[in-house]
């Protein structure tokens, strides 16, 4: 008998592991032409502008020369590239407001599709621009990318999340990070001297943005819609039983329904929430807060700060100023090595360890980096510290805070209220970014090189709240991770089963007869009590 148990215990085990391994095509596929034409363009225009900033004040002055007769002073310059560069963010935050309601009518994976409109829109303004000799259309189609950015950054997350297995859930979710270091390392390479980085090819540079967004809307179509979205919003059982069996490779996809499902009964029903609903639930509360501050730490932790730095820092070291492009694409080759690394032990080591192992490096690497730049004309070799310093705080950002936030968002909530979710996330995230390119000067005005204890602060602060407050999500379902707030957010679990529609509580009866989901063609599936 004992040995009996034993052997169906290692049988467990041995289907779990083979779980773990259950890439199909269709999966990274759609993984990665996800990313391809979302994430990583939000990378790429983080980075794209850097190279080529002489040249586009150089045009602002001459396109304004030419219409008004007189060159534009220094300050009205400043401004119009300040606002070229942080607009960005303006345009993100459009898109993360507007994101819910799209991806609740078109759904997760039209939605991507979709947004490609904004996409090529802005390339075809910007790279024009110089053509045009519009400054305006520059800005024009900064701000439309941005729209562009704050749609995808919601809902490919939201995407990911829903298509893959709770094995590699947080892998997959890894991907979004992944791509956003690759595409500010691709910008970094094309703007380079030898290919676009001159003063007659910097249109080049917006123009590529349409590379990425053809090739989404040409796979993307022929991959499934999120089998979730199907089954749990528009109860279309057939779709969504083919889009498991495309995303996992095999036939039989009864358990991952039967998943579903058992969220939809704890929901009593699928209708999604707004909003103001979302944080007006009690049950839900420190979730709400949880994404809050993780999104608020990934803008505010100071790497921003850093890309500010690098350049001054490596030219202190003695390196030569031709050469710093060259150098500094060290930077953008450690996020990318960092990212993958993230994505490769995610489901091993969990996402606490990682986000409050980061958070903590990077405590660490600003104080080192502090003293080194405070004393560094004193002594020869503490530039080449403060190099390694940088690198390092790229490193520790990238293996946790960088990607996981996306994760987490899309985690922490059930199906009903994840667009509201993200559009939470999706707005504190850009706000702080708004307010990190506008408050940041006058930082490091101010405090000079100990700009970055603040930074250090802001670090400290986010790992002691994920410490104390974030529970492991690795391997489990939705429902299980909303069970292990319950206790936090002070509510029974029968309460954190009914509480997730604040002023819309049905009478029993009402509710007993929703406890049957419809599906196909007035085929229903029947609750389980």
């Amino acid at each position: 008998m004992e040995n009996k148990q034993q052997s169906n215990g290692m049988m467990k085990e041995n289907n779990a592991v083979k779980k773990k391994v259950n890439w199909s095509g269709s999966l990274v596929v759609a993984s990665l032409t996800g990313a391809f034409g979302s994430s990583f363009l939000y990378g790429y225009n983080l980075s794209v502008v850097n190279a080529p900033a002489g040249f586009i004040k150089k045009f602002y002055n001459e396109t304004w020369e030419r219409r008004y007769g007189f060159s534009v002073d220094e300050g009205t310059l400043t401004l119009l590239w300040s606002i070229t560069v942080s607009i960005f963010a303006i345009g993100g935050l459009v898109g993360a407001i507007i994101v819910t309601p799209i991806v609740k009518f078109f759904g997760r994976k039209c939605t991507l599709v979709l947004n490609n409109v904004f996409a090529v829109a802005a390339a075809l303004l910007m790279s024009l621009s110089l053509l045009a000799g519009s400054f305006e259309m520059l800005i024009l189609g900064r701000i439309i990318m941005g729209v562009d950015a704050g749609i995808s950054l919601s809902a490919l997350p939201m995407y990911l999340s829903e298509i893959s297995p709770k094995e590699i859930r947080g892998s997959l979710g890894q991907v979004t990070a992944i791509f956003i270091c690759i595409g500010v390392f691709t910008g970094q390479v094309l703007g380079l001297p030898e290919i676009f980085g001159q003063e007659s090819r910097w249109p080049f540079l917006f123009g590529a943005i349409i590379v990425p967004s053809l090739i989404q809307v040409v796979i993307l179509p022929f991959l499934p819609e999120s089998p979730r979205y199907l089954l749990l919003e528009k109860h279309n059982r057939s779709k969504a039983e083919k889009a498991f069996q495309r995303f996992l490779g095999k036939g039989d996809v009864s358990q991952e329904i039967e998943e579903v499902l058992a969220e939809s009964r704890a929901q009593r029903n699928t209708k999604l929430v707004s909003v103001l609903q979302l944080l007006r639930t009690r049950a839900v509360r420190w979730q709400i807060l949880t994404v809050v501050v993780t999104m608020g730490c990934y803008q505010l932790c100071g790497l921003n700060a850093i890309w500010y730095y690098t350049n001054n820092i490596f030219s202190e070291s003695g390196i030569n100023r031709e050469t710093i492009p060259y150098v500094t694409l060290s930077t953008g080759g450690v996020e990318t090595l960092a990212a993958v690394f993230s994505g490769l032990v995610i489901e091993r080591l969990g996402r606490r360890p990682l986000l409050i192992g980061g958070f903590g490096l990077m405590i660490v690497f600003f104080a080192v980096l502090t003293v080194s730049l405070t004393l560094q004309n004193t002594v020869y070799w503490l530039p080449y510290l403060s190099i390694f310093c940088i690198l390092a705080i790229i490193a520790s950002f990238c293996i946790g805070p960088g990607g996981i936030p996306f994760v987490l968002t899309g985690e922490l909530f059930q199906q009903s209220q994840r667009p509201a979710a993200f559009m939470i996330a999706g707005t504190v995230n850009w706000l702080c970014n708004f307010a990190v390119g506008l408050l940041f000067p006058f930082i490091q005005t101010g405090l000079q090189t100990y700009c970055f204890l603040v930074f250090a602060g802001v670090c400290f602060a986010g790992a002691a709240y994920l410490f104390f407050v974030l529970p492991e999500t690795k391997n489990k379902t939705f429902h299980e991770i909303s069970q292990a707030f319950a206790k936090r957010n002070k509510v029974t679990l029968e309460m954190q089963e009914m509480n997730h529609y604040p002023g819309e509580r049905k009478p029993s009866e009402e509710q007993e007869s929703n406890f049957t989901s419809p599906v196909d063609n007035g085929e229903t599936i029947k609750g389980i009590v």
